[in-house]
């Protein structure tokens, strides 16, 4: 019967697991592997043979048994605004890189991309219930606010002494849509830093001064005198935080681009499928991944959260009510135009961009920007991947060009020796890359 069937390995509960030793994690792990010595000998072999390195990365996170490689990359001679950087990439898909790199290489001969801050303001909310009059705490907010300010001079003062702190306090009122439902929405200037630990830290202490506040409103009834603070927290998302960042050229400078067209032509059909992924959220989903391929990639080489720039990237392409591509395109006068308008949240000091040694050699390597210089080199990457991923959809099409960066990854898969590798390399030069045409040349060399 069901219930006499012997407990399988992965049905046990690990009870207690946080507490364990690195190794005994590991071990207790392994057991849900069919092979529990091979997998713990594969961890083990990506562990750094220095003892202080490695406990520094096992802080990272929790329940680290093992560190997980990624490639890393860079893309030369990337001109942004008349200055040439070597800009970092980590990533693992194939072709991104030489994509970024190919694009960098065209534009920096026809001036070379264009950046601009729109603005670096970033958004905490207090999100609080209360049950009395609307009035009473619109009459009340400017106390209100001194107390806020007050309450967090210690927590704001080296900020403000680099030029950021609070920049606004601004009431919300939700009541229509959920019954006594207030919050405070909250700007700021961090400066080189993300900022997330210094908003969390303000709008908690906010939180407090705001239930204290109205504890003592002898004037209030009982309950008045009562806030639930429901959570303070920074938003992601910061439509004011943005970064806009350009090529353009005459249209007779894309010619050559698409032997089938000029560049004129070449442009209009450029913009033609730009367009289609402002009014398609199908092919808006895609045309933004790419555009993320060469931000991720700069985030994650310097220690920043990709994870917070995509969210803030995909909630402003749904602004206006449908989601839409972050890029446009203009042609006037025959000059041709490209643009991303992006929100990039980002650090160059605090966090992992201090602790990760990489992420350190990667600003490094940038010449130690300020917040504002790196979110302009990782949306230029942005730019380059998306230019690059456009031109080729419209012109050979993409799986040409990837598939055969793709390739060196099908023969480790099929287990293929060096020679094997360059005669597949000689092999599939001119031909449509798969793995299925990959697997049957590779069959056909060893038979």
């Amino acid at each position: 019967m069901e219930e006499n069937k012997p407990l399988r390995k992965r049905d046990k509960i690990i009870r207690g697991f946080s507490k364990l030793l690195k190794e005994e994690k590991l071990k207790a792990v392994a057991e849900y592997i069919e092979n529990p010595g091979e997998f713990i000998a594969l961890l083990k072999s990506f562990w750094y043979q220095d003892f202080e390195k490695q406990k520094q990365f096992d802080e990272f996170s929790e329940n680290t048994i093992s560190n997980y490689h990624v490639p890393y990359g860079v893309s030369p001679n990337v001109v942004i605004n008349g200055k040439s950087y070597v800009v970092p990439m980590v990533i693992e898909e194939s072709s991104v890189v030489a994509a970024a790199s190919a694009a960098a290489k065209f534009w920096g001969d026809r001036g070379g991309f264009h950046a601009e801050i729109v603005d670096v303001k970033k958004v905490g909310q207090v999100h609080f219930c209360w049950k009395g009059e609307k009035q009473t705490l619109i009459n009340l907010l400017p106390e209100i606010k001194n107390e806020f300010i007050k309450n967090t001079d210690s927590i704001t003062e080296k900020m403000k002494k680099r030029g950021g702190g609070i920049l606004d306090i601004e009431l919300i009122d939700f009541t229509d849509k959920i019954p006594d439902y207030y919050q405070f929405l909250v700007t700021f200037n961090t400066c080189d830093s993300m900022g997330a630990n210094f908003i969390n830290s303000i709008l908690e202490s906010f939180g407090h001064t705001l239930q204290d506040f109205f504890s003592k409103q002898d004037n209030l009834d009982e309950e008045s005198r009562i806030v639930e603070i429901v959570m303070c927290i920074l938003s992601n998302y910061t439509p004011e935080c943005r970064v806009k960042v350009w090529v353009e050229c005459p249209t007779s400078e894309l010619n050559g681009i698409d032997e089938r067209l000029d560049g004129k032509a070449f442009a209009e059909k450029f913009k033609k499928a730009v367009d289609i992924a402002i009014i398609d959220p199908y092919r808006a989903a895609t045309h933004n991944k790419g555009i993320y391929n060469g931000i991720d990639a700069v985030v994650i080489a310097t220690g920043n959260d990709f994870r917070a720039t995509e969210a803030a990237g995909h909630s402003y392409a749904a602004r206006n009510g449908h989601y839409a591509s972050l890029s446009y395109v203009e042609i006037k006068d025959d000059i041709f135009r490209f643009t991303l308008d992006v929100p990039l949240a980002l650090g160059t000091v605090g966090g992992l961009t201090s602790l990760h040694p990489l992420a350190k050699k990667s600003l490094e390597l940038l010449g130690n920007p300020s917040a504002k210089e790196l979110m302009m080199i990782a949306a230029t990457m942005g730019l380059a991947n998306n230019y690059a991923a456009v031109k080729s959809l419209t012109t050979k099409g993409i799986q040409q060009g990837h598939m055969k960066m793709h390739l060196a990854n099908i023969m480790n898969q099929l287990g293929a020796t060096e020679e094997e590798k360059i005669k597949a390399e000689q092999y599939f030069k001119d031909k449509t890359v798969s793995y299925s045409e990959a697997e049957r040349f590779i069959s056909k060399i060893r038979s």
